[in-house]
C-alpha cells in the first residue's frame, strides 16, 4: 500500500504512542518524590499513574489533584475563531479525572500562555473557564497568565495558546477508590460523551484538515454544522451525575474517564481483571468520518478515540442499581449504556466484542 493511501495512525500525525509508556515509566522514576513527606501530613497515598492522586491532609482526610490541558484542541480554535468552550474543556478534563477517586471537586488554577496578548480571546477562554466551573460546582481561584511569543506558536501568525489547569478535591481516606472493591461479575455502565472532547485531535486534524482538506469553517451535511464547531464541541462534565448517584446510595465500585487511551483507560482499575464489552452505542457522527476519510482501522480509533463513550462506571450486578444509575443519566441528559461486565481474568484485557477487538496494554489487535 502506498504512503498516499496508508491508514492514518497517531504516530504518523505526529504523537509517538508507541513510545509513550517508556518515556512515562521514565518520568515515574525520577519524579516520585514521596519519601520528601514520608511519615508526614501531605504524603501521597496512590502511585503515579492513576486518574489522580491523593495526598494525606490528616484527620482522615484526603486531598485529590489532577491537572491536565486542552491539548492541540486550541488549534482548531485558532482556525475558527472560537475560543469560548475550551475552558470548559480545560476543566473538564481534571475534574472528571478527580472524581474516578472518589473525591468531590472543589477547586482550580489555571495556567494560560498566549503568544500575543488579544482581549477578546482572553475574555472568551475566561467565560468558558467559567461555565465549566459552574458546571462542575467549583471556584477558580486563580491563575497565571504569560504572554510568551518565542514559545508559543499557533495556527496563525500571534494567534497561539496554550490553555492548562489544575483542580483539587476533598475526599476522606477511607472512601478513597481505585476500583478495590472490583469483583468478576460487576456491571460496567458507559456515559455518553458529547462527541471528540479532548483527545485525538492531532490525528482527526491530520485526516480532516491536511489530507482531505476540509474547510473547517464550511457547513457539513453529516455534522448539521462545520467541522470546526464540531471538534469544538465541549468536552461533557460528568461531576454532577456522579455526584447524584452517590447521594442516592449508588455503590460505584470503580470510575474511569475515557480520554487517551479510549476504552483502554478501564486497565488503571486496581485489580488484576479483564472487561468483556457487548454493547456499544452508535458513536457521533464526527468518528466515522474521521476513520472513512483517513482509513483509519477499528484497532486505532478505538485506541485514540473514546467513541461515544466519555465516562464509564462499574456497579454491582443487581437490576436495581442498573436501573437507578441509567434513571439519574437520563435525567441529567445523558445516555448509558449497560455495556457489559469484568470477567476473571487477570490479564488485564478489554474486549470489544462488536468490533472483535482485544486491548491489553497500550493497543487493540483483531481477532479472526
Amino acid at each position: 500500500m502506498s504512503d498516499a493511501k496508508r491508514a492514518a495512525t497517531y504516530g504518523d500525525a505526529g504523537v509517538k504512542t508507541g513510545s509513550e509508556s517508556g518515556l512515562q515509566a521514565l518520568l515515574k522514576a525520577v519524579v516520585p518524590t514521596a519519601a520528601h513527606r514520608a511519615g508526614r501530613t501531605g504524603r501521597s497515598i496512590l502511585p503515579i499513574g492513576y486518574f489522580a492522586n491523593v495526598v494525606d491532609l490528616g484527620g482522615g482526610m484526603g486531598l485529590a489533584l489532577s491537572t491536565d490541558g486542552v491539548g492541540t484542541k486550541v488549534l482548531v480554535a485558532e482556525m475558527i475563531g472560537k475560543y469560548d468552550t475550551i475552558g470548559i474543556d480545560c476543566v473538564a478534563m481534571n475534574v472528571n479525572d478527580v472524581i474516578c477517586v472518589g473525591a468531590e471537586p472543589i477547586t482550580m488554577l489555571d495556567y494560560l500562555a498566549v503568544e500575543r496578548s488579544d482581549a477578546e480571546v482572553l475574555e472568551a477562554i475566561g467565560r468558558g473557564l467559567a461555565e465549566g466551573a459552574g458546571q462542575a460546582g467549583i471556584n477558580i481561584v486563580g491563575g497565571e497568565f504569560s504572554q510568551m511569543g518565542d514559545v508559543i506558536k499557533g495556527h496563525g501568525e500571534g494567534t497561539g495558546v496554550d490553555l492548562v489547569g489544575m483542580v483539587v478535591g476533598l475526599v476522606e481516606l477511607s472512601k478513597v477508590n481505585i476500583g478495590q472493591d472490583v469483583v468478576p461479575g460487576d456491571q460496567l455502565i458507559g456515559l455518553s460523551s458529547s462527541g471528540i472532547h479532548s483527545n485525538g485531535l492531532t490525528l482527526a486534524r491530520r485526516v480532516l484538515f491536511d489530507d482531505a482538506r476540509l474547510d473547517p469553517k464550511a457547513a457539513s451535511p453529516d455534522l448539521g454544522r462545520s467541522v470546526g464547531e464540531e471538534l469544538l464541541e465541549p468536552t461533557r462534565i460528568y461531576v454532577r451525575v456522579v455526584k447524584a448517584m452517590w447521594d442516592a446510595g449508588v455503590e460505584t465500585k470503580a470510575l474511569a474517564h475515557i480520554t487517551g487511551d479510549g476504552l483502554l483507560n478501564l486497565c488503571r482499575i486496581e485489580p488484576a481483571l479483564s472487561y468483556r464489552i457487548h454493547t456499544l452505542p452508535a458513536a457521533q457522527p464526527i468518528f466515522s468520518m474521521i476513520q472513512r476519510l483517513g482509513g483509519v482501522t477499528d484497532e486505532e480509533m478505538y485506541r485514540v478515540f473514546n467513541m461515544g463513550l466519555g465516562f464509564c462506571v462499574v456497579v454491582p450486578p443487581d437490576t436495581d442499581t442498573v436501573s437507578k444509575v441509567r434513571d439519574i443519566c437520563a435525567a441529567a441528559g445523558i445516555e448509558a449504556t449497560l455495556m457489559g461486565e469484568v470477567i476473571d481474568d487477570p490479564d488485564r484485557k478489554v474486549i470489544v466484542e462488536p468490533r472483535r477487538l482485544i486491548g491489553r496494554g497500550d493497543s487493540f489487535r483483531k481477532t479472526s
